[in-house]
């Protein structure tokens, strides 16, 4: 099964204990009583390389971005869902090692484990290969995150980045406007206008409100032929 899992994450380890320490969950070590050492730790360390990883990649691949558009996509890549759906992508969930609780009551799905045993196994892999292990890894899942459109919509601000150009004019005047909302109450859809003095400059449509007047405004500053 470890070695299953090394072909999948692309590296060998040299410690195999720290391997299995990395996928350790409290319930199982509490179980066994053996003396094994459960993630968490290996958790606490993994929080903390990730979080310099992911930093230093958009610091210097968005030399643009201000420091609160920088704080807001590192937040969104650090999250428990991003980091769920990366163990997810690793399979990381066939090899925890659960209590039989746990197990299951299917902790081996559960969001905040696969998070922190993804944040455990970067320590395990940043303390058995050092550092360059560690940002292979970890570039890997946040390099294809960070061009997936939906992150992009995430942390860029369009609704602010129309206002500041609006307000060089104080005769002008900007509201976004519900027009349309269909679909049941767990899967909404609502279609939102930017207007200007009145005039539709922009329309979005989107699962929430603000999510639309993202949109709307997105389109309002593609349509007076700003980069977005």
């Amino acid at each position: 099964m470890m070695k299953e899992l090394e072909k999948i994450i692309d590296y060998e380890f040299k410690d195999k204990e720290l391997l299995k320490r990395a996928l350790s969950h409290t319930s199982y070590c509490n179980e066994v009583k053996n003396g094994a050492q459960s993630n968490e730790r290996l958790e606490f360390l993994g929080d903390s390389v990730l979080s310099v990883i992911v930093a230093e990649y958009i610091f210097e691949q968005y030399k643009n971005l201000p420091e609160g558009e920088l704080t807001k996509l590192r937040a969104s890549l650090v999250c428990e869902k991003s980091l769920s759906v990366f163990a997810k992508k690793l399979e990381l969930g066939r090899f925890l090692l659960l209590g039989k609780g746990e197990s299951q009551n299917g902790g081996a799905e559960r969001p905040s484990i696969l998070a922190d045993a993804f944040e455990a196994l970067l320590a395990a892999m940043y303390l058995d290969g050092g550092m360059e292990v560690a940002i292979r890894h970890v570039h890997r899942f946040i390099i294809p995150e960070i061009k997936n459109h939906t992150v992009k919509e995430a942390f860029h601000d369009y609704k602010t980045q129309l206002q500041e150009i609006i307000q060089r004019n104080r005769e002008e005047e900007l509201v976004y406007v519900l027009v349309h909302e269909e679909g049941p109450d767990h899967e909404k859809s609502f279609t939102v206008e930017v207007r200007l003095n009145s005039n539709v400059i922009g329309t979005g449509t989107a699962r929430s409100k603000k999510q639309a007047e993202q949109y709307a405004a997105k389109q309002a500053l593609e349509l007076m032929g700003l980069p977005v």
